[in-house]
């Protein structure tokens, strides 16, 4: 009897230090793995001195540093992965306590186009910000995403790291120190990098040549893109970025869940209302929408065939003259074709552009 109670209780102490060790306080550190980085800063190829090029690699250093979050486990490159056009390859992705975040990780692409007339482009989803230097912060402030939300504790956490002292001494001098500024200024920079130019699509338009020529399936697509569907009233696609900052409700849903622009501006007509994306390399982007609720591009094709719904904000362009929510009834045949000009706008080279991937190497 008394060896039954002894094994009852050492049990029961057993499972309390698990729950312990589970549910432990979001500073606590995950062990990271011994990492290094090639003593050799590349050239970005942007024409200027070295230290451009030390900052800019500094900014890269850092989109892949998992110090940024408090408990050393994501990094920015977490959510904006390389391999999928620096968007998430998940509906919601984990942040720094596993809990997913509220919407679907946005591709990070084209950074420097997307305005009117060269003026900035709207960032996030509901557009919050227009300065990309005070976007870097959010992320890593955000009490899901990253939750560093000290900055001076995040600051001495940086510093303490000789690699970074390093590159910060290279960037900017040899008794300087990191910074917000300088951490925002340079991922910035690393950042705005990143542009997409070189898809079919793209060259077809720059070089003109039969090399680069769209197949007839393609251009069909593009045609159908343009005119039939009209899809270019919201999407205008030019070389390397889209000059588009609207903001659109195209009916995901008849009482919209995630309030969107309205969030930011008050306006209870932006209710629903989200950023109109890039679509240059869509087709690696999936999953799409604000949550990405479908899976594949021939789902987003069904929700504009057959799926929109009348949620009272939902764009006049998606509306018949009698005001009923459109049913632009694809074909087959059609969506086919409009996914196949879809594909023409994958950019490859930045997922294999080595001046973009990880410079960490691992021991």
């Amino acid at each position: 009897m008394q060896y039954q109670i002894k094994k009852q209780w050492v049990v029961f102490v057993s499972i309390l230090a698990l729950v312990g060790v589970l549910s432990c306080n979001k500073y606590q550190k995950t062990l990271v793995k011994e990492q290094y980085l090639d003593a050799e800063i590349p050239s970005y190829g942007v024409g200027n001195p070295i230290t451009v090029d030390a900052q800019i690699h500094l900014g890269r250093v850092l989109f892949y540093e998992k110090s940024l979050s408090v408990n050393n486990s994501v990094s920015c490159a977490s959510c904006h992965k390389q391999q999928v056009a620096f968007a998430d390859n998940v509906a919601l992705s984990p942040g720094f306590e596993n809990r997913l975040t509220k919407r679907n990780s946005i591709a990070i692409q084209n950074l420097t186009f997307g305005g009117v007339f060269f003026e900035p482009a709207p960032l996030f989803w509901d557009g919050r910000e227009f300065d990309l230097t005070s976007l870097i912060s959010k992320p890593i402030a955000n009490h899901i995403e990253m939750g560093m939300d000290n900055e001076e504790q995040l600051i001495a956490k940086l510093n303490a790291l000789p690699y970074i002292q390093d590159l910060v001494h290279k960037a900017y001098g040899e008794n300087e120190k990191l910074d917000m500024n300088r951490l925002s200024t340079s991922m910035a920079s690393f950042l705005m990098l990143i542009n997409t130019n070189k898809s079919r699509f793209d060259q077809s338009i720059i070089m003109g040549t039969k090399e680069f020529a769209l197949s007839p399936m393609e251009l069909r697509g593009q045609q159908l893109f343009q005119t039939t569907y009209q899809c270019n009233n919201c999407h205008n696609p030019t070389v390397g970025g889209y000059n588009n900052s609207q903001f659109i409700n195209i009916g995901l849903e008849v009482n919209s869940s995630d309030k969107g622009r309205m969030n930011i501006t008050n306006a209870s007509q932006d209710e629903g209302a989200f950023k109109v994306p890039d679509l240059h390399n869509v087709a690696l982007t999936a999953p799409y929408m604000r949550d990405g609720r479908f899976k594949t591009l021939s789902e987003v094709l069904d929700h504009y065939s057959h799926g929109i719904q009348d949620n009272k904000n939902v764009s006049p362009r998606l509306r018949n003259n009698d005001g009923s929510t459109k049913k632009l009834n694809i074909s087959d045949e059609d969506k086919s074709a409009l996914i196949a000009f879809l594909n023409s706008m994958t950019d490859y080279t930045v997922l294999t552009n080595p001046l973009f991937s990880n410079p960490f190497k691992y021991k």
